[in-house]
């Protein structure tokens, strides 16, 4: 049996998880859901000063402090970002680090540098606006505007998100990481839900800066169709998928 760490991305708490959460520990796992510094019933404790780093440091001391060993890390989208820094900083604690629909980026790139000029402008508007100079806004979760990212939600989902969903500290967008050189050799696995892996793998091959990250050795990859939520569209083939991969040797499958 493995233990997971589970960590949600932008805007959302460990609540995100219950249903993944739940199956894994049916199966008999040992499962920690945790909420990021600055997120959901912890959004309080967001300062303008909150970033990458505090999200990195709040992660390592759950592990730490929790007694965890051989962790099977799981990062949801933006939380790419704490769980990569917290991989790199105790790789010996780490059995597994798995991205959903996420992957991480190279040292010195921020979450904000994967968005064209555009669409960066615009978050970066939306932050001087609406969130302070200091907040990214929930979003509207509008299926009809955003129908790929949103696909397999019911208007439950939607509802639980725009309700529970918190706005998101910038820095966890602004900040980059530093990553040693060369890289812990920590088992990594992509579970592809919005882009296929053939388009990831082409990319990567093509030397994109992000996805080239993600290929190569040590990586092994899943696909499971759906949103960009699969933690709520697909939750129990998403742990089942989850505890597929936990099962791996270190350089097992592909």
């Amino acid at each position: 049996m493995a233990t997971f760490v589970l960590v949600p991305g932008y805007w959302l708490g460990a609540w995100a998880w219950d249903e993944v959460a739940a199956a894994l520990r049916e199966a008999g796992h040992d499962v920690h859901a945790m909420t990021p510094a600055g997120q959901g019933e912890r959004a309080r404790e967001a300062t303008p000063a909150t970033g990458v780093g505090t999200q990195v440091d709040d992660l390592v001391q759950v592990i730490e402090d929790g007694g965890l060993e051989r962790v099977v890390l799981v990062a949801h989208s933006g939380a790419n970002m704490a769980a990569t820094g917290a991989a790199d900083r105790i790789p010996g604690r780490i059995a597994r680090l798995v991205y959903v629909d996420t992957g991480p980026m190279p040292s010195g790139m921020a979450g904000i540098d994967f968005h064209d000029p555009e669409a960066r402008a615009e978050l970066e508007k939306q932050v001087a606006e609406q969130g302070g100079g200091w907040r990214i806004p929930v979003p509207p979760f509008d299926p009809e505007a955003d129908p790929d990212n949103l696909a397999g939600l019911t208007a439950g989902h939607l509802a639980a998100m725009r309700e529970r969903g918190t706005p998101q500290p910038f820095g966890t967008a602004t900040q980059a990481l530093t990553r040693s050189d060369p890289l812990p050799a920590t088992p990594r696995t992509l579970i592809a839900s919005t882009i296929p892996l053939a388009a990831v793998k082409e990319m990567g091959e093509q030397g994109h800066p992000v996805f080239s990250v993600m290929t190569g050795p040590g990586w092994t990859y899943r696909e499971l169709p759906t949103g960009h939520w699969p933690m709520f569209s697909r939750p129990r083939d998403l742990a089942a998928l989850l505890a597929e991969v936990s099962a791996l040797p270190p350089a097992g499958g592909r």
